[in-house]
């Protein structure tokens, strides 16, 4: 079992930045791909980011290409997700996953049903 907390939510204006993180525990971290994903109320749940148990190549939705960076730290087993030039469109509920590397494949990153871990997730506001 995996178990994930993320922090770092809040309300910022736009055009600021927040840095997400997300503590992982209970499995070895480097077998796992880690993702995130956002959620806003009365919308299904949309991929962010994703990155390799490597940390090489990471994957990007177009819509935070050039203002979200994602990356890894193996030594505090966390992933964290930097969010710069924030949008009122960027307010959702943030949620960091997991899936063993092994089952993860890249063209299916943006689809929820292929992690299996997931964060209760933090908020993000971002005011105009």
């Amino acid at each position: 079992q995996v178990q994930l907390v993320e922090s770092g939510g809040g309300l910022v204006q736009a055009g600021g930045s927040l840095r997400l993180s997300c503590a992982v525990s209970g499995r070895t971290f480097s077998r796992y791909t880690m993702g995130w994903f956002r959620q806003a109320p009365g919308k299904e749940r949309e991929f962010v980011a994703a990155i390799s148990w490597s940390g090489d190549n990471p994957y990007y939705a177009d819509s935070v290409k050039g203002r979200f960076t994602i990356s890894r730290d193996s030594a505090k087993n966390t992933v964290s997700l930097q969010m710069d030039s924030l949008k009122p469109e960027d307010t959702a509920v943030h949620y960091c996953a997991a899936v063993l590397s092994s089952r993860s494949s890249r063209p299916h990153f943006a689809t929820p049903a292929m992690w299996d871990y997931w964060g209760q997730g933090t908020q993000v506001t971002v005011s105009s």
